[in-house]
């Protein structure tokens, strides 16, 4: 089955499948999980942060994190569009009692840095207390440029507020930049990265972040039923993704290149291929197909993609440029 869904459907491959089998462990909540442990300690050095903490998701990781720079009764800043305000069930309000206060992302992703000071509240007991500003990178697929980035560091220091960064496609953004990571985390207080989309691993995400943070977090990883036992199977795969599923991302942006253009060319779809910059395409359909029908069409021809209006393809490591002409193959069957 050809799945285009997400990047979240991807399989561990069998060097990762051996990593986990082999894996040292023992009891996380205890702090005794040697392979929890060296993942954490990897990946805050290599992020350049004191210290790091494994998450069960990045739903998990950026509550964590929001629940760590807020108090009850707080303010986080963020996009329309970002995931830790649509897609992640309202946690921020719902568990944390911290209110979310989105501002509309610009056509590149971005946060207009006037709307975001307008937003910030005084300092008055009739206003939640404004702390943190949370950006995402990607978002929907597009690159938040490094000056852009560079200059929120400097908007949050000149307004005392916590800069965070939804970075669960990190990667896809220092590949496309083709930039060090630390060149982008360096500016953030701090980080979740998650490890099992274009990284590959099974499950798991990292929150990254300065001693205080990631004990506070850690208290509510607990609080939020987080503790994992024997996580260091997990916690091997990812750190596998993390050395050695990095450079392999490149393929998944030229991929999506190929598919943007080879959608382009079909009379059904519409959409820009310059404007896809790292694995994810957006295209948007003729108004008068039933996707309902192509939905079940592709799928009984082995292909999985979703609904919507535009529609989103996505590549990993599960999918392949014959995979990617086998699609185009059977759409051209089917509007024939």
């Amino acid at each position: 089955m050809i799945d285009l869904r997400s990047d979240t459907v991807t399989k561990p491959t069998q060097a990762m499948l051996d990593t986990m089998f082999s894996a040292q462990v023992g009891d996380d909540v205890y702090g005794d999980d040697p392979s929890v442990n060296e993942l954490e300690s990897w990946a805050a050095k290599r992020h350049g942060f004191e210290n790091a903490i494994f998450c069960s998701s990045g739903t998990q990781a950026n509550l964590l994190a929001l629940m760590a720079h807020c108090e009850r009764g707080d303010e986080y800043l963020c996009g329309q569009q970002a995931h830790n305000y649509k897609f992640e069930g309202g946690g921020a309000a719902v568990l944390g009692s911290i209110q979310p206060q989105p501002i509309e992302n610009e056509l590149d992703g971005t946060l207009c840095f006037k709307k975001l000071k307008a937003a910030i509240k005084p300092d008055d007991s009739h206003f939640a207390r404004t702390r943190l500003l949370s950006l995402e990178n990607t978002i929907n697929g597009k690159v938040i440029p490094l000056t852009y980035i560079q200059q929120a560091r400097q908007f949050a220091n000149e307004n005392a507020l916590a800069l965070h960064l939804d970075g669960a496609r990190v990667y896809n953004a220092s590949t496309a930049l083709d930039i060090d990571i630390k060149e982008i985390t360096q500016c953030f207080d701090s980080v979740s990265i998650c490890l099992s989309k274009g990284l590959g691993a099974p499950i798991g995400s990292l929150l990254l972040g300065n001693k205080r943070l990631i004990n506070k977090a850690r208290r509510w990883r607990k609080v939020l039923g987080g503790g994992m036992r024997q996580a260091g199977f997990l916690a091997s795969a990812g750190l596998y993704a993390l050395q050695y599923n990095v450079t392999r991302l490149k393929e998944d942006h030229d991929n999506a290149c190929y598919l943007a253009e080879s959608l382009n060319h079909l009379a059904a779809f519409k959409l820009n291929p310059d404007f896809v910059e790292t694995n994810i395409v957006f295209a948007k359909l003729d108004d008068d197909v039933d996707q309902e029908k192509l939905v079940a069409y592709l799928k009984q021809n082995g292909i999985l993609v979703s609904k919507g209006q535009p529609m989103r393809f996505v590549t990993h490591n599960g999918i392949s440029r014959q995979d990617i002409t086998r699609l185009i193959d059977q759409l051209k069957q089917y509007f024939t």
